[in-house]
């Protein structure tokens, strides 16, 4: 062997022996660390221990102290003040809280304001500007009876209730007594934020159009219909009650479903009454439905015709100033004898048929453009001549 090839030798034993050692010292330095770890583990899983034992003993000390091992019950001070919330506590470190409001207690029910109940002595208020308020119309009452006696007298004290709905223009007043009740009443077309207020009784229902039934007819108007209803579920409904001739149920145009009525026909006018009063008949699909008499249309009489066209009112005006109108019967006149006589009725005739032509309709008539900007008046441009005093200033 060469020297050369002693020194290779050499040199790879070495890179063996360090390789060797790098793998022993990683080793070691794992094995440290796993037993830092398990040491760690170790001293917290005894401290978690020791901690639920001292919190254990604490519980069954309390539980001594309280006699017999009777569980703990907490006592709540109901008269105590409220405590501040998060923002209160905030403001209160800013500042910008008074030290007094700490100790605002909570008020008790008896102080709270209780809703006012309605009383027998109410008015209806009318005709209110929408600005008025509940304050405005107090203020109104009390001073326009202030000059009253004491019994008619109205104060803050005897307004019990005022209920103004927003945006609606009327309200309600209530009053201890019958006689600020009246005279509340005889406060009527005064004036209040410009406008003449309408007041009276809120018992009273006066003015008030009565609702008109119409007479019994063989036709039946259905009301309150869910929008899924159908004419087979109507004819099951009441086929019962009498024979159907035709149900005309209203209907969306573009989804085709019911707008929540139908007519139905009756062939007599005692299926539409036995409807009326039948119980299994007033509620479908979970639903109360509205039934009422329709009107019969076939039985309008001429003068309801007239009155629903256009012309009707006219035509029945007329008749009521001019009385009935009677045709005068038509006169024999004697026939010409010439045929002189005969021409001019003739030229009549033409220009009868003249006026009676169609005339032009001018108004759509589109003039020409500029046209009127032409034909407008324009001034002089030629010098005129003055015609006033001369008037000289010394």
């Amino acid at each position: 062997m060469g020297s050369s090839e002693l020194k290779e030798a050499k040199k790879r034993k070495a890179e063996v022996t360090e390789s060797e050692n790098g793998d022993i010292v990683e080793k070691v330095e794992k094995k440290a660390k796993k037993e830092k770890k398990e040491k760690s583990e170790k001293k917290e899983k005894k401290e978690k221990k020791e901690k639920k034992e001292k919190k254990s003993k604490k519980s069954s000390e309390d539980k001594e102290d309280d006699g017999s091992g009777s569980e703990s019950e907490l006592e709540i001070d109901l008269d105590a003040p409220e405590p501040l919330s998060k923002k209160q506590l905030r403001l209160l470190k800013k500042g910008k809280i008074d030290e007094n409001k700490k100790s605002t207690s909570k008020p008790s029910e008896s102080e709270e304001e209780q809703p006012s109940k309605r009383s027998e002595f109410g008015v209806w208020v009318g005709n209110l500007s929408y600005d008025t308020t509940k304050e405005d119309l107090r203020r109104f009452l009390v001073a326009k009876t202030a000059s009253n006696e004491e019994a008619s007298q109205i104060t803050e004290k005897s307004i019990t209730r005022v209920h103004m709905p927003k945006s609606k223009g009327f309200a309600y007043v209530d009053f201890e007594t019958e006689a600020q009740l009246q005279a509340c009443i005889a406060l009527s077309e005064s004036h209040l934020n410009g406008r003449n207020l309408l007041i009276k009784n809120s018992k009273s229902f006066e003015g008030r159009p009565e609702k008109k039934e119409n007479p019994p007819t063989r036709i039946l108007f259905v009301g309150n219909l869910s929008f899924d209803t159908k004419e087979d579920d109507l004819q099951m409904q009441f086929q019962h009650c009498g024979d159907i001739i035709r149900i005309r149920m209203a209907t969306f145009e573009d989804s085709g479903n019911c707008k929540g009525f139908a007519f139905i026909d009756f062939k007599e006018v005692e299926g539409a009454t036995k409807a009326l009063e039948d119980k299994r008949c007033k509620k479908l699909h979970g639903r109360l439905l509205k039934l009422e008499y329709g009107e019969d249309r076939s039985k309008r009489t001429k003068q309801d015709k007239q009155n629903s066209s256009i012309g009707g009112g006219r035509k029945q005006n007329n008749e009521e100033q001019y009385g009935e109108v009677s045709e005068a019967p038509a006169q024999e006149k004697p026939e010409p004898t010439s045929d002189f006589e005969s021409a001019p009725k003739a030229a009549k005739k033409k220009e009868w048929n003249k006026d009676k032509a169609p005339r032009k309709d001018h108004r759509n008539a589109r003039s020409a453009p500029g046209l009127a900007l032409a034909n407008a008046q324009r001034a002089k441009v030629s010098i005129v001549a003055s015609s006033g005093k001369k008037t000289t200033f010394d």
